[in-house]
């Protein structure tokens, strides 16, 4: 790393691994609902367990971004991060947030909306935590002689992620008009700017293990700007299909959600060729192969397998079924959650000065985890397709249905299994590098060591 300021994003970067480790536990406390085996049910309830797997997902994600931030930031923009200290306090009150709402969940203090389960008055505090965090990074920004446009997209994405959290607290009687509310939240972070902070990211990463030209590299980033606005705005749509919205809503998100796999193929190009054409073989290899593995996993999940299911025609079958569990599962995993572990992969041996990013146990991390993740989705998809049929054709209740396929439960926690120990592989690694130091600062340990 060049910039001692930089070691915040170690703390953030440790927040990212506990929280994953605790959604994996829920994760596996629903699947074994789900096969039939819910023990736990009168101390963990199924609609707990899940709200808890989900909200972790989104805490241990941001964690992720906001670490990146700090860490890319300083180093773009060349100078120091404004106010290390208070990056940590801005940490410790998310964390506080977090951890509450989580505690909440399982005393039923929750609102009760998918996604956005989150009590109204812990949603306050989420907003000033994050305000916080746009000041520290804008300030860094604006102090700083010079800019890019990978910093800029990055700051800019980060901010409008901010203020699309908003519409999720618009107060209203109307389930339709909760719910296109809502939605503004969900779809507009996931498929809209979410997708700008993965491609300011990536192109970060991929200036610094492929060798390419910046000025290259940044060309494809406007490409994925203008390919994340032209679909993922009204590619919001496809969430409004049976909500009782106007019926404009089934061709508007029909036809633009089927554009939305543009945005993932194009990352996908972009990073191949990034990688073709820069020809230099970077020591760490492993963050190359995260970096690369992101981009193509983010198309077949967000990208071939959200498609797979967007269309009215099909989604009026799909809709509320194990096929939308499918997609969710790979898309996140291969959009955010592979790049999240690609800057770790990355910076971790900058920020200690300890090179274990090529060591057996990362290289196992990476192979099991994602092996484990595409098995998990292809149990998703024998028992989404499954559902969809015993229950829009034959006709059977959903609770027999939800009997019959137990069995695919088995497997999708065998190849659980085997994602988690990748994972804990991964957090292993992790640990072993140790504190960041200061004696990283100004220097490179890949040439350096």
């Amino acid at each position: 790393m060049k910039y001692k300021s930089q070691k915040v994003a170690y703390y953030f970067f440790a927040t990212c691994m506990l929280l994953l480790s605790l959604q994996v536990i829920y994760g596996f406390i629903m699947a074994f609902a789900h096969a039939g085996f819910d023990g736990l049910h009168s101390i963990i309830p199924f609609h707990t367990a899940r709200a808890t797997h989900t909200n972790l997902l989104v805490m241990w994600l941001l964690a992720g971004f906001m670490g990146s931030a700090y860490y890319i930031i300083p180093e773009e923009c060349e100078c120091e991060l404004f106010s290390p200290k208070l990056a940590l306090v801005q940490l410790g009150a998310f964390v506080a947030v977090g951890v509450t709402a989580v505690i909440g969940f399982h005393f039923n203090w929750w609102e009760g909306r998918k996604f956005l389960e989150i009590p109204r008055p812990l949603d306050y505090l989420v907003v000033v935590d994050v305000l916080l965090f746009i000041f520290l990074i804008g300030k860094t920004i604006w102090s700083a002689k010079r800019h890019t446009t990978t910093s800029l997209v990055l700051f800019f994405a980060l901010l409008s992620a901010a203020l699309l959290y908003l519409p999720g607290m618009i107060p209203t009687d109307s389930q339709t008009m909760d719910s296109y509310w809502r939605w503004w939240v969900v779809h507009l972070w996931v498929e809209g700017v979410w997708e700008l902070i993965m491609g300011a990211i990536l192109s970060f990463l991929l200036i610094k293990v492929t060798g390419v030209d910046r000025e290259i590299v940044e060309k494809w980033l406007y490409v994925i700007l203008g390919f994340t606005f032209l679909s993922g705005i009204l590619g919001t749509g496809h969430h409004y299909y049976y909500i009782g919205t106007p019926k404009y809503w089934l061709w508007i998100g029909g036809f633009f959600s089927a554009l939305e796999p543009l945005d993932f193929l194009g990352m996908a190009i972009y990073a191949i060729a990034m990688m073709k054409k820069g020809g230099r073989s970077h020591p760490n290899k492993t963050a190359l192969a995260w970096t690369i593995g992101c981009s193509i996993l983010s198309f077949v999940g967000a990208g071939f397998l959200g498609f797979a299911h967007t269309l009215p025609q099909v989604n009026m079958y799909t809709h509320g079924t194990l096929v939308t569990a499918m997609h969710g599962h790979m898309a996140f995993w291969g959009a955010y959650a592979m790049l999240i572990l690609a800057i770790i992969t990355y910076s971790m041996p900058l920020m200690t000065r300890r090179r274990l990013h090529d060591t057996p146990m990362n290289v196992f991390a990476f192979w099991a985890s994602n092996i484990g993740m595409i098995f998990m989705t292809l149990a998703f998809a024998v028992a989404g397709v499954t559902q969809v049929y015993l229950e829009r054709k034959v006709g059977l209740d959903f609770l027999a249905v939800q009997k019959e396929i137990e069995v695919h439960f088995v497997g999708l926690i065998l190849a659980a299994c085997v994602f988690t120990l990748g994972i804990a592989a991964f957090v292993v690694n992790f640990i072993r590098y140790g504190l960041p130091t200061d004696e990283g600062a100004g220097a490179d340990v890949y040439r350096d060591v």
